[in-house]
């Protein structure tokens, strides 16, 4: 499986092919799935481009989306979309139009009653478990975790050189992830490299414009079919 991930917390500040819009993400979504994408991960926006939680943005975004797409899409549930773990709460359980999961950054305060929570909706939970955090010790002593949909093994050194290595450590942390599917991915310098290890160890993977702007050659991407394109072709080598 590859994912492709739309915008994630990025601006128009990281250039005009990052979709802010309901619209826009719709259009990019349905061009990266035509390109191979299998999923759909993407972060809601407020008109001034900053992620959100709002039940009235996600039903906008979601709606549009499905309109273009018929693969599942799933969206975030980042701390910095609302930090205050109880509004995220209540924004989580006042969403109107349902996505197919999203993710939970097992590390950030609230996130076992964030899981539960959309667990109950009948939203599938992606288990965000990011390298240099104790987000695999917390998950590990889960009750929630054989009940996820996949756990995100999520590799935050941006280094080449090291990345793979990074990532080699964090599953290894992971152990066996309470027998749940993994999608391994990295995020800007450590992208490539990253992918291409879950092309070797038969693991899901993601691409697109939240985790990485350049092409494997280091040329600007111009759009997340572009990624989504490349990262195929990456996946398979």
């Amino acid at each position: 499986m590859v994912q492709v991930c739309l915008n994630g917390p990025r601006t128009a500040a990281d250039g005009a092919a990052v979709p802010l819009t309901p619209e826009a993400m719709a259009a990019s979504a349905a061009a990266a799935v035509a390109a191979g994408a299998t999923d759909v991960h993407v972060h809601p926006k407020t008109p001034c481009g900053r992620d959100t939680l709002s039940p009235r943005v996600l039903a906008e975004t979601l709606t549009a989306m499905r309109s273009r797409v018929p693969v599942p899409v799933g969206v975030t549930t980042g701390a910095w979309a609302e930090p205050d773990p109880a509004a995220r709460l209540d924004r989580i359980r006042g969403w109107t139009v349902l996505p197919d999961h999203a993710s939970v950054n097992w590390h950030e305060p609230g996130a076992e009653e964030i899981a539960a929570a959309l667990l109950d909706l009948g939203v599938g939970v992606e288990a965000g478990i990011w390298s240099g955090t104790d987000g695999a010790r917390r998950f590990a002593s889960s009750p929630l975790g054989p009940r996820v949909l996949r756990v995100l093994a999520e590799v935050t050194d941006t280094e080449p050189s090291t990345a793979v290595a990074s990532a080699r450590g964090l599953l290894s942390e992971l152990g066996s992830a309470h027998g749940r599917p993994v999608l391994l991915h990295g995020e800007d310098g450590g992208a490539w490299p990253v992918l291409r290890l879950a092309g070797e160890l038969g693991l899901a993977t993601r691409v697109g414009l939240e985790d990485v702007l350049v092409l494997p050659d280091g040329r600007r991407a111009g759009s997340n079919a572009e990624l989504v394109a490349a990262g195929l072709a990456q996946y398979g080598h």
